[in-house]
């Protein structure tokens, strides 16, 4: 068996000051009672990762909507019926609230026998009722607005959880439904969820829907780093070679609590016989004792004589996967450590699964939503006593020059690379930036080092409490528009989601020796601004794109730094990434835009994937990436001439071929390519 172990591409360490379970006076968290603040609004979109408390956010903008508001009924829409139970009674009155949360059992459709075909009456039942709230999937709702109307929802308050599920694509009947109830503004609606995009090339709502929400957001980092005992997070993959089950222990401690998240049967790691995958595992982790008759879970007693309890929600038999899910959801056991030890399923356990003792989720070949990935990591990100630490790791088939599929292969691997410096942004510090100049004085509530706040130079304040950088950069474009301003603020993770799954840019940023950085950061980020946010000024698409790549590369410079000590070895234990941050700005002599434009975002991800992938196989993907490159496309020749354009206005001259500046000669280089395709044009 291979010694191997997962490289973390990030590993982040928080303070753990308790303040994001801290109840005030009504029983609200840190991020219910922000949330709460905005209850007056018709449409509000909370965006807040797992376990920071949305369903009961929820219970008390509902009551207060239904109690003060003049607002009938509330209908909860939930992705699946297991998420239904986070809506069950809740004696809010007890905490110092106002009302409590109460459903009756008939208006909980998800725990309603029956499909959610037979269930649409009941909803018509429910709004011709003297009752206020009902709970029901997705499906239910989407089937009772196709029979009953829009029009029969008026004054309720629609609350969508797992919001992403949603999306503009015509097709999509969730979202379809949603922008006809905007449109017809007739109901309250908040939407809620953990990750507001939805890791493919779809909108979850359009622009001018999306501009009718009041967003509350409240960040990963803010979560973790208010929990009480969970201080660090590691994030990584991992790449084997032959059958994963053969390697799962290189990856595997079985004394962590783990979900181990097999591969679809349809993925390239699959065996196609996930039964047998499932017990290949429990036989690596130790000799199968049977069945507890009480739960279901086999019993595997490890070569340590410890007796695991495996949970398996792969197998396919009813009555063997109720008995053991039955056994998962019982109220004893929510803070029993020693209920359960691993779970095993395919795909079951990941968007709405409460299981806080997990400190390992383990997944076994490339998802394909970045959504999807950040679901399964929110399962270990739980604060529970004792769990000081978590972790996930993607395991992925190594590409075989042998495989037909081997471009496939690399396409996955390029894909967990994306996945991972999409999970670096979203567990950072939030970025606040502002451009440099003589009028700036330090922010209160910020900490800006040592040496406090330097006038003559470029600074970075740091405030703990709440998570946010206040960063200093000379030349910087400031947003003009309110849209604009707001994707400042609040979206530029979506922004860089988009870059980072854009498979050229990747792919060049990886593999590309030649490349020069601003090829990537100005006119691949540039093009990917513009075709999100078409309506927006000129202006405000480059301040866009400025602060969005001074987000990406500080995080990567900041991974880098805090990954390595003083003499430039690998460190055992991450430094704080506000440290990395703050030294990167103070090596460079001035922190400006030109500057952060000529850093290559995905140079540090090269670095990290050279050291967890075998050499033979690093070089095949290398070979892969190299046989399709494409010469200057004519697309990327006018974003060169318009960065051309920019550098007369700046320098009183067009960039020079023979400039021993790259990036001036790519400029020219886009000038050329258009002046021989007019030649040519004019030739034909």
């Amino acid at each position: 068996m291979t010694e191997r172990k997962s490289i973390p591409s990030v590993s982040v360490n928080y303070a753990c000051n308790g303040s994001s379970k801290k109840s005030n006076e009504l029983g609200m968290r840190n991020m219910q009672e922000r949330a709460y603040e905005k209850r007056g609004e018709q449409y509000l979109l909370i965006k807040s990762p797992p376990a920071s408390g949305k369903s009961r956010a929820l219970m008390f903008i509902a009551l207060d909507k239904l109690n003060n508001q003049g607002i009938e009924k509330a209908v909860i829409v939930v992705p699946e019926k297991t998420i239904g139970a986070s809506f069950n009674n809740e004696p809010l009155s007890k905490y110092g609230f106002y009302w409590d949360w109460e459903v009756p059992p008939k208006w909980n459709l998800c725990n309603a026998p029956g499909e959610d075909g037979g269930k649409i009456n009941s909803v018509k039942a429910f709004l011709d009722s003297d009752d206020r709230i009902l709970v029901c999937t997705h499906a239910t709702f989407r089937f009772a607005v196709d029979r009953f109307g829009i029009p029969a929802f008026d004054n309720c308050l629609l609350a969508v959880d797992e919001f992403h599920h949603v999306s503009a694509n015509p097709d999509n009947k969730l979202g379809m439904h949603l922008g006809g109830f905007i449109a017809r503004n007739r109901v309250h609606i908040v939407a809620m969820t953990g990750s507001y995009f939805r890791g493919d090339a779809e909108a979850v709502l359009d622009p001018a829907d999306e501009a009718n929400f009041e967003s509350v957001t409240y960040t990963y980092y803010e979560q973790l780093n208010g929990y009480e005992y969970l201080k660090m997070l590691d994030i990584g993959y991992y790449f084997y070679s032959g059958r994963y089950s053969d390697e799962i222990l290189s990856v595997l401690v079985p004394d962590e609590k783990t979900i181990i998240h097999i591969p679809n049967v349809n993925s390239r790691e699959s065996t196609k016989d996930k039964i047998k995958e499932v017990e290949h595992i429990i036989t690596e982790l130790g000799d199968w004792r049977g069945t507890d008759p009480d739960t279901g879970f086999h019993l595997v007693e490890t070569a340590s004589g410890r007796i695991l309890k495996v949970a398996d929600l792969v197998d396919d038999d009813p009555a063997k996967r109720d008995k053991v899910l039955t056994a998962l959801k019982r109220p004893e056991a929510k803070n029993d450590r020693d209920h359960i030890d691993i779970i095993i399923a395919l795909g079951m356990a990941k968007e709405g699964f409460d299981w806080i003792w997990c400190e390992h989720a383990l997944t076994v070949g490339y998802r394909s939503s970045l959504t999807e990935i950040i679901q399964i990591i929110g399962r270990a990100t739980r604060d529970a006593e004792g769990k000081t630490r978590s972790r996930f790791t993607n395991l992925i088939a190594e590409p075989d020059a042998a495989e037909e599929a081997v471009v496939d292969a690399v396409n996955d691997t390029l894909k967990a690379i994306a996945a991972s410096l999409l999970m670096e942004q979203v567990l950072a510090p939030k970025f606040n930036f502002t451009p440099k100049n003589p009028n700036n004085g330090p922010v209160e509530g910020f900490d800006y080092g040592d040496k406090g706040y330097d006038p003559e130079s470029s600074n970075v304040g740091f405030n703990e409490s709440t998570g946010q950088f206040q960063i200093e950069i000379k030349g910087l474009a400031e947003p003009k528009s309110d849209d604009a301003k707001r994707v400042c603020q609040e979206d530029l993770n979506e922004v860089i989601t988009a870059f980072v799954q854009d498979k050229t840019a990747l792919e060049r940023g990886l593999f590309d020796e030649e490349l020069v950085a601003e090829e990537l950061t100005q006119v691949r980020m540039g093009k990917i601004i513009k075709d999100k946010y078409p309506e927006l000024e000129e202006e405000d698409q480059e301040a866009i794109r400025q602060h969005a790549i001074a987000a990406l590369n500080l995080t990567q410079q900041a991974k880098e730094i805090a990954t390595q000590d003083d003499d430039g070895r690998e460190a055992s234990v991450n430094t704080a990434f506000v440290d990395g941050v703050r030294k990167f700005a103070m090596d460079v002599r001035d922190l400006d835009i030109d500057l952060i434009d000529k850093i290559n975002p995905f140079s540090e991800a090269y670095a990290i994937l050279a050291k967890s992938m075998d050499e033979n196989s690093l070089k095949q993907v290398k070979a892969v990436i190299n046989s399709k490159k494409i010469k200057l496309t004519e697309d990327e020749a006018r974003e060169l001439a318009i960065r051309a354009v920019q550098f007369k206005k700046e320098r009183g001259r067009l960039p020079e071929i023979t400039s021993n500046d790259p990036w001036e000669r790519r400029m020219a280089e886009g000038i050329a390519f258009l002046q021989r395709k007019v030649a040519e044009e004019s030739d034909g």
